[in-house]
């Protein structure tokens, strides 16, 4: 299997733009309370506001005092609690005027053989790649018929990711293939092309109840969330919440599969298998999608 693509440049930082983005969503993250202005963020992070609005602007599609507003967890509380408004209908309300445009991922799916997850993926040819992307350098895994995973990885820490990831299908054959993967990492990562025209075929690869996990989390929409006890009430067993919450952890197909759409049950932004900061990127990246 060879596919020769290019990736659009466009929608992927430029130079260390992710690193700034993180040190912004970082800042935030630990200060919101304090409600940063971007004079005070830029400097910290050592860079005029102009040049760091505009970065993070372009990679975000809104600035750093919106995403603030978008994703931090004292704004989802506010909604949750005072308001009291459901977590799905809550989840990160920027307050746009006028009805966004909502993009969405259309996405079609299938499992693979229970027996190919028991044989720990014996028999299965798996190519990867690096791919640059929104929230870092991006590991693509596909096989024949599809994307099987998905993760990121941090500066020196590539072969950690790979590891990481092979260790779920440990049979497997794994094959270096950038040219094959390239395709799919443009397709996942350009918002122009999320049409139901050409869908995004996604092979999940787990036990039944991983599964049915993961094709719960596909239903939830763009730029809203959920809690694993929502989660566990729609597959039918309300008392699986932390069982649910262990499969979200273990999803393979990060952002295609958003696990970064499911929340503690208080609507705490919880844990996130490639790092909180990466999730809040994640949530943030979404808004500006839907409102621009």
């Amino acid at each position: 299997m060879t596919i020769a693509a290019r990736l659009q440049t466009e929608i992927t930082p430029k130079g260390t733009d992710y690193d700034t983005v993180r040190g912004v969503i970082e800042l935030i993250s630990n200060d919101y309370r304090s409600q940063p202005t971007l004079e005070t963020i830029a400097a910290e992070l050592g860079q005029s506001p102009t040049q760091l609005q505009k970065v993070f602007t372009r990679w975000a599609g809104l600035s750093p005092k919106a995403f603030l507003q978008a994703v931090t967890l004292d704004h989802a509380k506010r909604l949750l609690g005072r308001e009291g408004l459901p977590l799905l209908d809550a989840s990160f309300e920027v307050g746009y005027s006028g009805p966004g445009r909502l993009h969405d991922l259309f996405v079609t799916h299938e499992a693979m053989s229970p027996g190919i997850w028991k044989a720990k993926g014996e028999g299965l040819t798996i190519r990867y790649g690096y791919h640059p992307s929104p929230f870092g350098t991006a590991l693509v895994m596909i096989t024949d018929r599809g994307l099987a995973g998905l993760a990121f990885d941090d500066p020196g820490e590539r072969r950690d990711a790979f590891e990481d990831m092979a260790s779920r299908w440990p049979r497997a054959t794994y094959v270096e293939d950038a040219a094959a993967t390239a395709l799919y990492a443009t397709r996942i990562f350009d918002p122009a092309r999320w049409t139901a025209d050409a869908p995004l075929n996604v092979v999940l690869i787990g036990s039944d109840f991983q599964i049915r996990v993961w094709q719960a989390l596909m239903t939830i929409p763009l730029a809203k969330a959920v809690t694993y006890s929502d989660i566990a009430r729609d597959i039918g067993q309300p008392t699986a919440s932390r069982a649910v919450g262990a499969a979200v952890g273990r999803n393979p197909i990060s952002f295609v599969v958003p696990c970064h759409r499911a929340l503690g049950k208080s609507g705490d932004l919880t844990g996130y298998h490639w790092g909180l900061t990466r999730k809040r990127a994640m949530l943030g990246w979404e808004t500006g999608q839907t409102a621009a």
